[in-house]
Order: structure tokens, then C-alpha cells, then sequence
């Protein structure tokens, strides 16, 4: 099997690399062409963010496009930053600048309080129309300060409770796929395009 990437970011890309190749699935991955410009994200889930983003690569290249869209909800904050976890800080915003404000904004925020989910919505289109999605989540908290150097995006914040109170950014790569909401997602989403690849075999 065969899809372009949508996504121009190498960190979020060699997540969905690792994550399909370790769940087994024999696909190559096409980085997205350089001419080919950022989807504007004006959904407002994670799914249609998602969508817009597969199609407008399927569209351009005339390949099958794998897509996703992750947003972190801070429940002190009413769900924010969610699908504007990316700009969080604003439209050219980087990691550290989205790392800064959360912790800004949850000042004086207790422990007990700061709890929080990551999750991911993972998706591949067709250019006749067909999708398969997944989504994954994990819950977890926010740190009070940044902690490891691993990771990307808000990882050096995020503490899963299914982990041992280390954050994302202070895990191995394989040790965060495991519990992370990308490697829930990718992985659903490698179970369903293995279907249709059987699908496809027997036609």
C-alpha cells in the first residue's frame, strides 16, 4: 500500500512511520511534495481537520493520503487548547511558545486539577472517496514544568497515568507509542487498512 503524508512536520511523520511499521503494516509512506502548500485547519473537531487534510493531498498528488489531527483538553481550562493545540500561541507559534503559555495560563492551578487528555484522530482517504479513520486518546496531567528532552509539541508537559510519573518527553520512543494517542490511533488505523488491503487482494 501506498499514501503521501499529509503532514509536513518530521517529528509528527516519524511518529506514524514507527507506530505503522511496528503494528505490521507493509506500506510506504510518501513525504508530502514540497509545492504542495499547508491545508488551512478550519474545522473545528479533530476529525475535519483530519479530512481536509487527506483530501487536499489526495487531491493534489492523486494518491491515497494518510492524515491526522491531535488536540491536547485541559479540563482547568474548559478543553482548551483542543483542536488549537498546535497555534496555541498563535499561528507561527513553536513548541516552546505553546509550552510557555500552558503553563502561564494553569498558574496557581493544583495538582489535583490539572488533569488533561491527549487525543488523535487518524485518517486515510482514497481518491474514490474512501476513508478509514481511527482515534485514539490517553489521559494523563500537566506537569508543572517542562521535564525531558525527547518528544515534541507539549510532551515534556504531559504525564499519562498509565505511566510511572515520567512525562512523554522523558520516555523512549517505543515506550511512548505504547500508552500515546498517536500509537493508539495509528495503530486502529493500520487494523483497518489491513482489511482493506485483504479486501483489495481478493478482488
Amino acid at each position: 500500500m501506498r499514501f503521501v503524508l499529509a503532514t509536513a512536520n518530521p517529528d509528527k511523520a516519524a511518529e506514524i512511520r514507527a507506530v505503522l511499521l511496528d503494528a505490521g503494516l507493509d506500506v510506504e509512506l510518501v513525504p508530502r511534495p514540497d509545492d504542495v502548500a499547508e491545508v488551512d485547519e478550519t474545522g473545528t473537531t479533530l476529525e475535519e481537520n483530519a479530512r481536509l487534510k487527506a483530501v487536499a493531498l489526495c487531491e493534489a498528488t492523486g494518491l491515497p493520503a494518510v492524515a491526522d489531527d491531535t488536540g491536547l483538553e485541559v479540563d482547568a481550562l474548559g478543553g482548551a487548547p483542543g483542536v488549537y493545540s498546535a497555534r496555541y500561541a498563535g499561528e507561527d507559534a513553536t513548541y516552546s511558545d505553546n509550552v510557555a503559555k500552558l503553563l502561564d495560563a494553569l498558574t496557581g492551578v493544583e495538582a489535583s486539577s490539572r488533569t488533561a487528555r491527549f487525543s488523535t484522530v487518524a485518517l486515510a482517504h482514497w481518491p474514490d472517496g474512501r476513508e478509514v479513520a481511527a482515534m485514539g486518546d490517553v489521559e494523563g496531567t500537566i506537569a508543572t514544568e517542562a521535564r525531558g528532552d525527547a518528544g515534541f509539541g507539549y510532551d515534556p508537559l504531559f504525564v499519562p497515568v498509565e505511566g510511572d510519573g515520567r512525562t512523554f518527553a522523558q520516555m523512549s520512543a517505543a515506550e511512548k507509542h505504547r500508552v500515546s494517542h498517536r500509537g493508539r490511533a495509528f495503530r486502529t488505523l493500520a487494523d483497518g487498512l489491513k482489511v482493506v488491503e485483504a479486501l483489495e487482494a481478493e478482488q
